[in-house]
């Protein structure tokens, strides 16, 4: 275990977070393993640099994946991977989905593919950024900082202002399908939830890390046959998490199998809730699985991201 830096029960200063960025040490290459599958991609779709992360912008830059030709009446999804860099398959399944199948989609769909939006978090294996922030809970389109919010005291990171940005940019009026890809680790319990108790100045109370797939819908919008629809296509290619006895998954209620329901992403900052799309999940795969490897992790978010699109193709006269 990487035990965090400071006092216990006060809360990290700007002395442990710099002492926390200088602990860290780069694990992968970002270069090697994110930005050269992007090259390729080059002829069939356009790979756009989008923004840069300040503390060093020529080895940490931001890249969207878009259509090569925009057409404002066809729906428009979002697909990010890496907002937590820690999390491997969703950079690497939201690659694979570009390399393997996005090129199917793209005559009925405005595809925008974010595979990496933490670099600095990729290389690391972090799940905060270089300021020891979440930034999945930063995604704030106003800028503003939500009362009561427990994960971050500031409105905004770089990883999520400069994503924003760019979807300004796009000026995209409806957005009909975002899915942010996320993987649950047996190190959120063993490091970055103690770490992130230890920021905070609070006690730490452990919970349990859901075993298999399962996903994160909006309460607000449950889309229950859609989730359904992308469950079943997971499960041709690994498990599906269970409700513990409580009926909850990571301390939250099960709606139906495999999916959990919590507040409106938009109103606590998740990436998630960043866009209006009808359409919108956050998935989350189980790496450490003894059912599981690196390649099942990537498959099943490139399942997921499949489903998702077939369904809203097949359903799509609902959105005119």
């Amino acid at each position: 275990m990487v035990f965090p830096i400071g006092t216990p029960g006060v809360p990290w200063g700007a002395a442990e977070r710099e002492a926390w960025l200088t602990s860290r040490v780069v694990q992968r290459s970002f270069s090697d393993e994110v930005l050269s599958k992007l090259e390729p991609l080059r002829g069939r779709f356009v790979v756009q640099q989008y923004g840069a992360l300040s503390h060093d912008p020529k080895r940490y830059p931001l890249y969207a994946v878009l259509p090569e030709r925009w057409c404002p009446e066809k729906p428009s999804v979002l697909i990010t991977g890496g907002v937590h860099g820690y999390e491997t398959s969703g950079v690497q399944g939201a690659l694979l989905f570009l390399h393997t199948k996005a090129q199917a989609y793209s005559d009925r769909f405005n595809l925008v593919v974010v595979p990496c939006v933490s670099p600095w978090g990729y290389e690391t294996i972090q799940r905060w950024n270089a300021q020891a922030v979440d930034p999945n809970r930063s995604f704030n389109p106003d800028g503003e900082v939500v009362p009561g919010r427990s994960f971050n005291p500031e409105p905004a990171t770089e990883e999520s202002r400069f994503l924003i940005q760019m979807l300004r940019y796009l000026n995209v009026n409806q957005w009909t399908c975002h899915i942010d890809l996320h993987e649950t680790t047996d190190t959120d319990a063993t490091e970055f939830r103690p770490a992130k108790a230890a920021r905070d100045g609070v006690q730490y109370t452990a919970g349990e890390i859901p075993d298999g797939f399962y996903l994160v819908s909006d309460e607000t919008n449950p889309q229950s046959e859609w989730h359904a629809h992308i469950i079943d296509a997971v499960r041709k290619v690994t498990h599906i998490a269970p409700a513990d006895e409580d009926g909850r998954i990571i301390n939250e209620r099960v709606v139906q199998e495999g999916v959990i329901a919590i507040p409106s992403p938009k109103s606590i900052g998740l990436c998630a809730g960043v866009t209006n799309a009808i359409y919108a999940t956050t998935t989350e795969v189980y790496p450490n699985s003894i059912q599981t490897d690196d390649d099942q992790c990537n498959a099943a978010q490139v399942a997921a991201i499949e489903a998702a699109l077939s369904y809203i193709v097949k359903h799509e006269s609902k959105l005119e």
